[in-house]
């Protein structure tokens, strides 16, 4: 067993270089190895400050395009129903006009039918007179004298004056 057993001398012979390999390692390789991990852990931690910021960021970004993107939808409404009323309104406007200039068309073709119907009433009148005229004419020679004619025919006048003037 003596294998597996290592003897005293042996274990201090081995104790001075590990000693020496400790001593060497820890005053130049551990505070050079320390300060690379501590290095690398500052640079993981603000890597992950960066990552936690831009994360933010970008979070309020978002949250602000979505607000802008709520205000631009918001302001489509408004203007497209400001547009719908001023549609409505100019309808409304143009309705009303050409309400109003048909009834001035109606009115005036109204006043231009009575117009016309009185005239021609006075025409037919005057016609009807002129023809009742020359059929008494006719009538009146054939049974009257001149002196009697003559008379009655400016009866016939006044009776037409009078009546054209009513």
């Amino acid at each position: 067993m003596e294998l597996f057993t290592p003897e005293v001398g042996l274990i201090c012979w081995m104790l001075v270089p590990f000693l020496i390999v400790f001593f060497v390692l820890g005053k130049f390789a551990w505070p050079v190895i320390i300060k690379g991990v501590s290095e690398r852990a500052n640079f993981i931690d603000q890597s992950i400050q960066s990552a936690k910021d831009a994360n933010e960021q970008l979070a309020s970004i978002k949250a602000l395009g979505e607000t802008m993107l709520t205000e631009a939808r918001n302001e489509q409404l408004r203007i497209l129903n400001d547009a719908n009323q001023a549609r409505n309104q100019l309808l409304d406007e143009a309705k009303k006009q050409a309400k109003q200039e048909a009834e001035k068309i109606l009115s005036a073709a109204q006043l231009t039918i009575q117009k016309e119907k009185e005239d021609i009433s006075r025409q037919v009148r005057s016609e009807i007179a002129v023809i009742s005229i020359g059929i008494a004419e006719k009538i009146i020679r054939n049974r009257l004298d001149a002196s009697e004619q003559e008379e009655l025919v400016n009866r016939l006048v006044e009776e037409a004056n009078a009546s054209g003037k009513n």
